[in-house]
Order: C-alpha cells, then sequence, then structure tokens
C-alpha cells in the first residue's frame, strides 16, 4: 500500500472510528467481517416509525484502518436515513471506488487513494453494509 492511501486525513478518521459503542436497547443489531481482511463491524440502529435511522453506534474496533475511518464517516452521516437511502449512498460509494463515477459521496472523499486498491474497497463498504444488515434485522424484527 502506498503512503498516501493513509493520509493523515484517514487517520484521523481512523481515530474517530476506533472506539467500541453499543446501543442499549437497539431494534436492530448485525455484525459484518470482510472476508478479504478479516476486519469485523458491529452495528446497532434505532428506528422512526418511517424506517428511518434516529441512533447508530458502531463497534469498529476490530476493523483495519480503512474500515474505522470508513465507520466514523458512517457514523456522522447515516443518522435520519432509511434502508433505501442507505442503499443508494453505498451504490455511490461502490461506483465511486470502483471509479465508475468521479465524485465521492459526501465525507468519503478522503478515501480517493484506495480506489486503485480493489482488495481494500470491502473494507470501506464494511460499515455501510453492517448499518444495513441492522436495518434489515430490526424490520425482520418488527415483523
Amino acid at each position: 500500500m502506498s503512503e498516501a492511501l493513509y493520509s493523515a486525513a484517514i487517520l484521523r478518521l481512523k481515530l474517530a472510528g476506533e472506539a467500541a459503542n453499543r446501543l442499549p436497547a437497539p431494534d436492530g443489531s448485525a455484525t459484518c467481517v470482510s472476508p478479504v481482511c478479516g476486519s469485523k463491524v458491529i452495528a446497532d440502529v434505532a428506528r422512526d416509525g418511517q424506517g428511518r435511522i434516529t441512533a447508530l453506534a458502531l463497534d469498529a474496533s476490530r476493523a483495519c484502518t480503512l474500515g474505522q475511518a470508513s465507520a466514523a464517516v458512517v457514523a456522522e452521516r447515516v443518522v435520519g436515513l432509511d434502508a433505501a437511502a442507505l442503499a443508494g449512498l453505498r451504490g455511490a460509494l461502490a461506483d465511486f471506488l470502483a471509479m465508475r463515477i468521479d465524485e465521492a459521496p459526501a465525507g468519503w472523499e478522503a478515501f480517493a487513494p484506495a480506489r486503485p486498491h480493489r482488495a481494500r474497497h470491502p473494507s470501506i463498504l464494511l460499515a455501510v453494509d453492517a448499518v444495513l444488515a441492522a436495518l434489515a434485522a430490526a424490520g425482520q424484527a418488527a415483523a
């Protein structure tokens, strides 16, 4: 990996994302593990009656640097979104990383140096995937 991949911006985000946070009574929880590097993120969500995220906690303490940095962005950006909006955000982030679009979703600009490193993309997407899975779990629990 090049030094540019672990820029000062990524390392600042990593520090914000490395704490282990959990909700005391979530509507849904999920754990996602990257098959590539073994990074692990646990997501807890609370939702309102329309399915929008009202509270989020992430435990990315067992994720790699990029996974922890991305978890920090997720924690800042996804409260208020529902599953469809979050899936759209995930698609845009995946498209940005795969160089299918040029502009990063808001908050993920610092991940531009990771674009040529395809093996790192799952780590960056891991926190988003965990939140989507937690939302799905919350929907199943409500049914």
